[in-house]
């Protein structure tokens, strides 16, 4: 054999087997066969790799899709709900006042005791057991809970105000032709106002005929102090009145009413108030606190009643003010002077006079200085509103005019702008109208007018300035 036909090594492969020709087939990839394990792979294989962990939703929680579409419809009604009730409170002002009343008067009736919390919201506190065999009426001593009280009692005639000028006031206002809204704002303001005053006023009195204070006798204001408690009827009248100058503290500083021309000293007339009923009453001066009350409530009452007579145009206003201007100037200024004087006449040498902590009594030195100066302020801002009774008084008097001074925007100013803005804008159109139909006519033409106009009159500034014209224009440049 030759070397030439020994091969030192067996072929590789054996071309001889493959000898088809070469084709485009055979540069392709060749086609991975299945797997020999035959189905899909025990155990859990839908655990994502590391490297795609945040790219993979697990297969048993549902498209996120779904969850944020039940969120946004949740939320959407949620809104709905909110929107539809502010609006309910905007319209009904006394719904919501109703509403708080309600819920506190039912945790009260889940346990109706007097160890329930929420008793001191509807009920006094602080009764003081009677002595055995004394027939003298329950005396009440005062308290943090006093508080509480007065704040529920707040909301009661926050309601009561709101319901009364909405369902009852508001129809008497229609009956006697007053159509200006802001005429019947004031009108409804008013009369409430002598509703309250002309229940509390005879109230007051008569609780007033049951102290030593009776008819404002000043000494009794001093007597036997430090005056700790007092009867239910008593201490009721004093919260209740605490409960309206606070509700009309709110009713000030959220501009529920319209400013006036006297804002800023009405604000601190109620500031003055609110000042002097709470130290009379946490200082036990609740009797000079009652004489003030009654002055202000019976003088308050007589304004009231004198501006609704005004605003039905009765003619029996300028009797009826003058009689309102002799008890202002009885009760507002003789008596209140009268309470000043006895501060510097009195106060030092009737009762005890000195500052004893244990005690509470609280009758000495500088507590005779703030009550004074709180009065003396508060007869300030009386004798600034005397000086508007007086002036209105001679306008009634020399000129024939029964307007208040101190309201500024009583009359709808700007409801009569508005009606002569829109008289104007109706007889320019009706002209142009007119002037447009006439040149038809002329011409036996019809023509079409937009608001009066032809629509090459209206003017350039306005085709530029709508959106159909800037519309127009991205249209063009493209």
């Amino acid at each position: 054999m030759a070397f030439s036909d020994v091969e030192p090594f067996p072929p590789l492969h054996d071309f001889s087997t493959h000898s088809t020709p070469q084709s485009h087939s055979q540069t392709q990839t060749r086609r991975r066969k299945s797997s020999t394990l035959k189905g899909e792979l025990p155990g859990d294989t839908d655990v994502a790799a590391l490297a795609t962990l945040h790219n993979t939703t697990p297969a048993s929680q549902s498209p996120p899709t779904s969850e944020k579409s039940v969120r946004r419809s949740k939320r959407r009604t949620a809104k709905r709900l909110f929107s539809r009730w502010k609006r309910a409170c905007f319209r009904h002002t006394w719904l919501l006042p109703l509403v708080l009343m309600t819920v506190i008067a039912s945790l009260y009736l889940v346990y109706p005791y007097p160890s329930n919390p929420i008793a001191a919201c509807l009920f006094l506190s602080y009764p003081v057991p009677p002595e055995p065999g004394s027939e003298a009426p329950i005396q009440y001593a005062k308290g943090g809970r006093d508080f509480a009280f007065v704040g529920f009692y707040t909301i009661v005639l926050s309601f009561t105000r709101e319901f009364i000028m909405q369902r009852i006031i508001r129809p008497i206002a229609i009956s006697y032709g007053i159509k200006s809204r802001a005429k019947q704002a004031r009108f409804m303001e008013q009369f409430y106002t002598a509703i309250y005053f002309g229940v509390f006023g005879p109230f007051g009195i008569w609780v007033m005929s049951r102290t030593p204070v009776w008819y404002f006798n000043t000494t009794g204001m001093y007597e036997s102090c430090p005056h700790k408690t007092h009867e239910a009827v008593f201490k009721a009248y004093y919260l209740l009145q605490a409960s309206y100058w606070f509700q009309q503290m709110i009713v000030l500083l959220l501009m529920l009413e319209k400013p006036r021309k006297d804002f800023k000293e009405l604000v601190a007339h109620h500031f003055i108030t609110l000042a002097l009923i709470w130290c009379s009453y946490r200082f036990h001066f609740t009797y000079m606190g009652l004489a003030v009350y009654i002055t202000m409530d019976v003088s308050d009452f007589f304004l009231a009643t004198s501006k609704v007579l005004n605003y039905i145009d009765s003619p029996i206003v300028a009797p009826y003010f003058f009689c309102f201007m002799c008890i202002w100037a009885y009760l507002r200024h003789y008596i209140n002077l009268k309470i000043l004087w006895s501060i510097i006449t009195e106060y030092p040498y009737v009762g005890p006079f000195e500052l004893n902590w244990e005690t509470q009594q609280y009758k000495c030195w500088i507590a005779q200085y703030i009550t004074f100066a709180l009065l003396a302020a508060l007869q300030a801002v009386n004798l600034f509103w005397w000086f508007y009774i007086c002036r209105i008084a001679y306008r009634i008097v020399v000129l024939d005019i029964q307007e208040d001074e101190r309201s500024e925007y009583e009359d709808s100013g700007d409801e009569a702008a508005e009606n002569d803005q829109g008289q104007a804008i109706n007889t320019t159109s009706g002209a142009s109208y007119a002037k447009a139909a006439s040149e038809s006519r002329a011409n036996g033409t019809p023509k079409l007018l937009v608001n009066g106009q032809e629509p090459d009159l209206v003017s350039e500034k306005e085709q530029n300035g709508s959106i159909g014209a800037r519309l127009r224009e991205r249209k063009c440049r493209k």
